[in-house]
């Protein structure tokens, strides 16, 4: 665990690159196979369920620092992070502890899950107790699920391509499911990702494995530019930017899994598109969206997400919110790995699998034709109004690339802009990592009725902690600590006087929030310092995006 700590607080106390790799590198040579594989899958993005309640959690502490109720309260607004209050204020280490990091989570974190209070709270305390300040702070982020590093999945293959001599690219391609919930990092399946290279990796595929997904580039260069950044529109397979879950169909050994971009196996979710994979050929792969599709088009995200939070699928949920794969690429054909081979060729073969295997879960997303550049800009206008975000152009020559990358082509998305309203600031609180000492998570409000109208009240209806700079991040802090209002644990009420234009991917109507509202991808696009509060937008405005006739 020692070691795992010691990689930690390097990786989070830089932010350089090279340092990073650096570090990563170090620890993955030193470090035994076993605890390696846990270390890779918790970098990864691998995140365990909460292994204790927080409220637990917040006793242990208490009792062991000997602090009353009020104090420690206090201890957590100053510090901002759970984690890391209790780390600072636990007594020190009475021994040292040399387990690895593998034993401390299969035989002392993950045996706690679902202990009753009496027979955890002596295990919790007797945990801590051997740890230094940066073993403790990793230890209860993990028993949270709050472990998070400045760490990119792609930097950890990089790592792991230097550590073994091969390239990165395959690396990419084993760790496919590595953090799947399902999954358990052992010594054999980190040496795995070591391996040699072969000619062959069928082997790792044969338990439906999915294939590392190929990303886009945002695409911001003005229309102007087109012809001079992309060439003529020839060269482009141009399709819609479909709003759903990115998912992968693997059609192999008689079976059918269907993976999420965030690589969670889906498949008992969707049962509509495992009944059409199984008219599709033996080892198929296919890359698509899934989406709602009722009455010939795409349904908003949010229906979208009632399918996502069930663990029951009722006849009416099926019914009433049909997915379909609409899908855009063939990444397997009959076994083979098709995706060295140019994009129009896949696509003319999809073209040919989806059209003599018809389904109503099956469809083949569509091709936009356009002239010019110029007459793609104006059919781009009509996104919104087919609930799609934008367009995705794929070069013809390009190959089906592992991650975000141009060295086998590039695939682009050019998005329409934004949703944006003008809100106020109304609560804030502190941030993680780097950010755990400053305001930087903020709710944001509008108004309920006009100016001028009895009874106005600013109503929230976001979220956000992103789009400014360090600079003004600690502007809005100082305005923050000046301005509070009242106390909610780490949460400041503010006196509303700072207004920012806030930007969204999606909305919807939800009766969950009080402004009836929901937005997808909040983010701040600017400080409107040159605006007063009173000139803030108001629901209305927001109703006035709804999607027109939602399904």
């Amino acid at each position: 665990m020692k070691a795992f700590a010691d990689l930690y607080a390097a990786l989070d106390g830089t932010t350089s690159t090279k340092a990073r790799l650096a570090a990563l590198v170090d620890y993955l040579r030193a470090a035994p196979p076993q605890d390696a594989a846990w270390a890779v899958y918790f970098l990864a993005g691998g995140k365990p369920r909460q292994i204790v309640p927080v409220s637990l959690l917040r006793d242990m502490a208490r009792q062991a620092a000997d602090l009353p109720d009020w104090l420690f309260e206090e201890s957590y607004q100053a510090v901002g992070d759970l984690a890391e209050t209790i780390a600072l204020l636990l007594p020190e280490p009475m021994d040292a502890d040399h387990a690895g990091l593998a034993e401390w989570v299969e035989q002392r974190l993950l045996p706690l899950r679902g202990l009753p209070p009496d027979a955890l709270m002596p295990r919790l305390d007797a945990l801590w107790r051997p740890l230094d300040a940066h073993g403790r702070l990793v230890l209860f982020k993990l028993i949270t699920g709050a472990f998070r590093v400045g760490v990119s999945r792609l930097l950890v293959t990089r790592a792991l391509g230097e550590v073994a001599g091969i390239d990165p690219k395959r690396v990419a391609e084993r760790m496919v499911g590595y953090t799947d919930l399902s999954a358990r990092p052992d010594a054999a399946r980190f040496q795995s990702l070591l391996a040699p290279e072969s000619d062959d990796d069928r082997e790792l595929r044969a338990n439906g494995q999915p294939y590392p997904f190929f990303l886009a580039h945002p695409l911001q260069a003005p229309l102007e530019q087109f012809d001079t950044v992309l060439g003529a529109p020839d060269n482009w397979q141009v399709e819609w930017k479909w709003d759903g879950i990115r998912a992968q169909l693997v059609c192999r050994g008689n079976q059918t899994w269907l993976w999420s971009r965030g690589e969670e196996l889906i498949t008992e979710r969707f049962p509509e598109i495992v009944e059409a994979a199984a008219a599709l050929p033996d080892g198929t792969v296919l890359d698509g969206e899934i989406v709602i599709w009722q009455q010939g088009r795409v349904q908003p995200f949010a229906l979208l997400q009632q399918r996502i939070g069930r663990k029951t699928l009722s006849a009416k949920l099926l019914r009433d919110a049909p997915a379909i794969l609409m899908a855009y690429d063939l990444l397997e054909w009959q076994g083979e790995d098709w995706r060295t081979r140019p994009q129009a060729e896949r696509r003319a073969r999809l073209e040919q699998l989806v059209a003599s295997h018809v389904h109503p879960a099956l469809e083949l997303s569509p091709l936009v034709q356009a002239n010019d550049w110029a007459h793609f800009a104006r059919l781009r206008e009509a996104s919104r109004d087919m609930g799609v975000e934008g367009f995705m152009l794929k070069a013809v020559s390009a190959a089906y690339g592992a991650g975000r990358t141009k060295d086998v082509g590039i695939w682009w998305k050019w998005k329409i802009d934004p949703y944006s309203v003008d809100a106020v600031l109304v609560y804030a609180q502190r941030g993680h990592g780097r950010r755990a000492s400053l305001y930087t998570d903020f709710t944001f409000a509008v108004w309920n009725a006009p100016p001028g109208t009895p009874d106005r009240a600013l109503v929230p209806f976001a979220k956000a902690y992103s789009g400014l700079t360090d600079e003004e991040m600690r502007a809005v802090d100082a305005i923050v600590r000046r301005t509070t209002v009242e106390k909610f644990g780490p949460v400041r009420s503010v006196e509303p006087t700072q207004v920012f234009e806030l930007g969204f991917e999606g909305i919807a109507h939800s009766g969950r929030h009080k402004s009836g509202i929901a937005v997808r991808f909040p983010r701040m696009l600017r400080w409107r310092t040159d605006k007063p509060i009173e000139e803030a937008d108001t629901l209305t405005t927001l109703e006035a995006m709804l999607p027109v006739n939602p399904a």
